[in-house]
């Protein structure tokens, strides 16, 4: 006996293009058969398609929902619409249709996720140890934030910044809103100081406070990381915290501290100011301790002193938080 399965087979036809935008293989040939013959009615449409006029009229009142075709008016019947008008339109409705769906499944999603920890409480916190685990979790944090990104900065770094920065930056470039509440301790350290301006250059919102609870990441408000041990010589372990009462508590927490910070930032360039003095705005802003100050600048603690009055002076403040308060009306911070 010849086996004849093959004989029978019959490849898979290609989806038409038209189908993404919810128009059948019979609509789309009716269509064509109306552009082909504007002038003809559903009879001759009929003959073009090989198919009955009740099967076409049904075809023409869905490419007429569509907007496909133009109704009948006083110049006669149905009508084509230009087709590169007609799809056109048909994909933006798709696309408004596929946002509302995607809304919608957020919402359902939130749902979802307070079914699971009303089953499970426990799913609210993910556990992760090892610094290459947490980077890993970091990332894909970042690589799903969709409006905005919040975070407390304060030492100690077990980790390199440079692979943070990319993350950063990449996060910018898609339009997230990236907020960060440097400690003033941080910033004590060159290296996060460098990093924190180029941040700012590429769009960061970043303030500073004498010191912030603890470090911590929120995104979206939906999610948050944070530390739970920390030391150079190993164990680091951080807890990923799912959308819940903690998550938006931590968002209020951070809002909160956004609100008693103190911009950072570079001030804009003015004939007033030299170099070196728009370097000490800068770091005073930044609210560090005099030492500090001194020692970015490389100068003592009498000279550090003496520029700050002559500051105070040309200003007319009779205090720091004067100059600062001066100073970011001028535009120097």
């Amino acid at each position: 006996m010849v086996n004849t399965a093959h004989d029978t087979a019959r490849p898979t036809p290609a989806a038409s293009p038209w189908s993404a935008v919810g128009v059948s293989a019979f609509d789309e040939l009716v269509y064509q058969a109306i552009l082909h013959q504007p002038d003809a009615d559903a009879a001759g449409w009929a003959l073009l398609t090989g198919t009955s006029p009740a099967r076409v009229r049904a075809s023409c009142d869905r490419l007429l929902a569509l907007g496909f075709l133009q109704p009948p008016d006083s110049m006669g019947g149905l009508r084509a619409v230009d087709p590169r008008v007609a799809i056109r339109a048909l994909i933006r409705r798709r696309e408004t249709e596929s946002e509302l769906l995607a809304a919608t499944a957020e919402e359902m999603a939130t749902a979802y996720e307070a079914g699971l920890l009303r089953e499970e409480p426990s799913r609210l916190v993910e556990v992760v140890s090892g610094e290459g685990a947490n980077a890993a979790r970091l990332e894909e944090l970042y690589a799903h934030a969709e409006h905005e990104v919040c975070v407390f900065d304060t030492p100690p770094y077990l980790a390199p910044r440079t692979p943070q920065l990319d993350l950063q930056a990449d996060l910018l470039s898609r339009g997230i809103v990236y907020r960060t509440v440097y400690a003033a301790t941080a910033l004590e350290d060159p290296d996060v100081l460098s990093h924190a301006w180029k941040m700012v250059e590429l769009g960061e919102l970043a303030r500073v406070l004498p010191s912030v609870p603890v470090k911590l990441l929120v995104v979206d408000g939906r999610r948050a990381m944070l530390p739970l041990t920390a030391t150079p010589a190993g164990g680091y372990c951080a807890a990923v915290v799912r959308h819940s009462a903690v998550t938006e508590a931590l968002q209020k927490l951070f809002d909160l501290a956004w609100q008693q910070a103190a911009p950072l930032g570079r001030p804009a360039e003015d004939a007033e100011l030299s170099e070196g003095e728009r370097a000490l705005t800068r770091l005073l802003a930044a609210g560090m301790k005099d030492e500090a100050v001194a020692r970015h600048l490389g100068v003592s603690l009498r000279t550090l002193r003496r520029r700050v009055s002559d500051l105070q002076e040309r200003l007319g403040a009779a205090s720091r938080f004067q100059l600062g308060a001066r100073a970011a009306q001028r535009g120097w911070l």
